[in-house]
């Protein structure tokens, strides 16, 4: 594999799947896409990028496959149901970026195994404008020479690559907890918003005293203007996502008998969240849950 002309498949081309993609594209490499929706895929093809019609045709003779589906049934579909997998080479590295479960991540690990093709979790901290600029922070798990022959990959979407082990499900560990642990930050925002306006406090005041002090993070201050403002649309992350995220925490935490109380919280906050109809909404939007709790309303 050469550092800059990589002959890669990009698999999944929502919001984030997408600017992965055409970063790739930029950085030199030889791109070959496949969306379930073909637009997408057209529009990277007036880019430069060759538009397979199916997933399989997508694989085929690829060094690399990055891919970037919205779920684990859409992985499941295409990977394990729908024949992509025996479509592979054993030469290539397939490198998931989606957040999966950690069950579905060592499914996949063994099936990949059994054929002899490499695989790599990489899923990615960032919003779909972070990746715009190549600044994603990724994750990765997996073989050590299979994470080293994709670098050149990695670093055309992302600004950092954390290696945390070499079994795949220990980057989708790292991708649910940081994801739950957001969550539990917007929720603390939207809690503590709900009680100031209680009392006439402003929600922007109360929120860039927070950002500017004790929590003077990416996390708090990537969210604070949306709640602030009540601004959750267009979604960069729908929350409808996020409630898939925090049932995936769960599912593991059960698998692996760790209690994780907090994120039951959430579960429930989310779930009414997507009930009032704001699933698609940013998941920003969960402030708005806070609010219909107090009585506050939409305003």
């Amino acid at each position: 594999m050469g550092a800059s002309d990589m002959k890669v498949a990009c698999i999944g081309l929502g919001s984030m799947g997408l600017v992965m993609a055409r970063n790739l594209l930029k950085a030199g490499h030889d791109l070959t896409v496949w969306n379930r929706s073909p637009e997408p895929a057209a529009v990277l093809g007036r880019e430069g990028a060759g538009h397979a019609t199916t997933a399989a045709d997508a694989v085929a003779g690829a060094e690399a496959i990055v891919t970037m589906l919205a779920n684990d049934a859409a992985v499941r579909a295409v990977f394990l149901q729908d024949g992509v997998l025996d479509a592979m080479s054993s030469t290539t590295v397939h490198v998931n970026c989606a957040t999966i479960s950690i069950a579905l991540a060592e499914e996949l690990a063994e099936a990949h195994h059994g054929r002899g093709i490499a695989y790599v979790a990489a899923p990615v901290f960032g919003r779909p404008d972070v990746a715009a600029t190549g600044g994603l922070n990724i994750v990765a798990a997996g073989p050590r020479p299979a994470i080293a022959a994709i670098q050149p990959l990695l670093d055309a979407i992302g600004t950092k690559t954390w290696v945390v082990g070499e079994e795949p499900e220990q980057a989708n560990a790292v991708k649910i907890g940081g994801n739950l642990m957001i969550a539990a930050a917007i929720e603390s925002m939207a809690e503590a918003t709900a009680l100031g306006a209680a009392t006439g406090v402003d929600a922007k005041t109360m929120l860039d005293i927070y950002t500017g002090t004790m929590f003077a993070c990416r996390a708090y201050q990537s969210y604070a203007p949306m709640i602030a403002e009540r601004r959750y649309e267009p979604a960069g992350f729908k929350l409808a996502l996020g409630l898939k995220d925090v049932r995936l925490a769960l599912a593991a935490g059960d698998a692996a008998n760790v209690p994780l109380p907090f994120a039951s919280a959430l579960r429930d906050a989310m779930l009414e969240a997507v009930a009032a109809g704001d699933g698609d909404k940013d998941w920003s939007a969960l402030a708005e849950t806070a609010r219909r709790r107090a009585g506050q309303g939409r305003g």
